[in-house]
């Protein structure tokens, strides 16, 4: 996807051309939608899944944990080495990966899929987050990057819920199967739609370390780490939890989870818009209402109706995170946005490991609903950092990444 260029006497590559940003951008959505789903899909398949597996719920979570753990570590350094030809292999390992996961026969073999699974999702989320500000105009650059991360809450509305109910018709294994089909879509398109583009500045993984110094994207990766470790503590056993504190089934759960990811649609793109102007209190706003909501959750959530109305809360904030966070880190590092990017995506992936795998102990040793006590407190955490630290301050016109 990206090209290293070099010029004589030293000039930095130019971009080429943006005549074709937007289908890119179709492209690169497209990419993150199937990314995320494919990651996600445990959280809506658990029991089937740890049932048939013959694990309890806490171990089948760690199929997301070992994902996001491979996702964290391959991200940064994948990043220097992208051309659009190895993207679209790192998307074949996707769709090998989750035709294994589909064809798991015991809980080891789905350990290896899922390697694969954020062996792939690692190059492609780590390149789309720092691309979209490149294939349009410098005017559009901040809808062009609301429209790449709605993938990620499109994956919500439609991969994850999709997923679920397509596990209750016709087996889990048909959802990941579902998903592989999908990744082939994304091969295709990305081999057509993307052009090239040369790296704009190659920044190898020490360098990329050194960038954390700048105190303003240290505390946006911080913010990341507190906020995503709390979401999918909680987020990684909603199903379970909704369960035992609704008393739901399974189609209910896929309505609520539904309603969830159109929320989160919608929180994605006001957060987009409120993040431009100012990154700090947009994650204020995001944090406050994402804490009280899976704190709620246990206490409010006893019938389907309330448990809806969170759901809807609980999406309208998350959905707003991927956005939000992604701005500060590329307002904070303009010079090298794709190294900020990687370590963007490292600490998001290594955050959804950390969670699933934190809310994993929780559930097995306390309880399942106790998992929600433990998100809210993590995302407290990020409130208490998003109002002490460094804020990167954006500059007319403000957009993600401006050159």
């Amino acid at each position: 996807m990206t090209q290293v260029q070099e010029s004589s006497g030293g000039r930095a590559a130019r971009p080429a051309p943006r005549r074709t940003g937007w289908p890119g951008v179709a492209a690169l959505a497209l990419g993150t939608f199937t990314v995320v789903t494919s990651e996600m899909l445990p959280v809506g398949l658990l029991t089937p899944m740890g049932r048939s597996l013959g694990v309890p719920e806490g171990v089948a979570g760690l199929t997301l944990t070992i994902t996001g753990l491979v996702a964290a570590l391959s991200a940064p350094a994948l990043v220097p080495l992208l051309r659009r030809t190895a993207l679209c292999v790192l998307v074949a390992v996707l769709v090998v990966g989750n035709l294994g996961a589909a064809w798991a026969p015991d809980f080891a073999t789905m350990v290896v899929a899922r390697v694969l699974v954020g062996v792939g999702m690692g190059g492609v989320w780590a390149v789309a987050a720092g691309l979209a500000v490149r294939l349009v105009p410098a005017k559009s650059a901040g809808t062009a990057t609301s429209l790449v991360f709605s993938g990620i809450a499109v994956a919500s509305v439609l991969g994850v819920p999709a997923g679920t109910y397509l596990g209750d018709l016709a087996g889990w294994r048909a959802a990941f199967l579902a998903a592989a089909g999908l990744g082939a879509v994304v091969l295709v398109a990305a081999a057509l739609l993307l052009p090239r583009l040369p790296a704009e500045r190659t920044v190898p993984f020490g360098g990329a370390l050194r960038l954390t110094r700048d105190p303003r994207l240290r505390t946006g990766l911080l913010v990341v780490a507190f906020l995503v470790t709390g979401h999918f503590a909680a987020y990684t056993y909603i199903r379970p939890v909704l369960e035992d504190v609704s008393g739901v089934g399974a189609g209910t759960i896929g309505v609520l989870l539904l309603v969830y990811g159109i929320a989160g649609v919608a929180g994605n793109f006001l957060a987009g818009a409120g993040a431009a102007r100012s990154p700090r209190t947009t994650l204020l706003v995001i944090g406050t209402v994402l804490a009280l909501t899976v704190a709620a959750l246990p206490w409010l959530g006893g019938s389907p109706a309330l448990a809806a109305v969170l759901m809807v809360l609980w999406g309208l904030g998350y959905g707003g995170v991927s956005v939000s966070t992604q701005t500060w880190v590329l307002l904070a590092a303009p010079d090298a946005r794709e190294a900020a990017s990687s370590l963007f995506v490292g600490v998001f992936n290594a955050a959804i490991a950390l969670g699933a795998l934190a809310g994993g102990l929780v559930a097995d040793g306390v309880g399942v609903t106790a998992v929600t006590v433990t998100g809210a407190a993590l995302v407290a955490g990020a409130l208490v950092t998003t109002a002490a630290g460094r804020a990167p301050v954006p500059e007319a016109p403000a957009v993600p990444g401006k050159t």
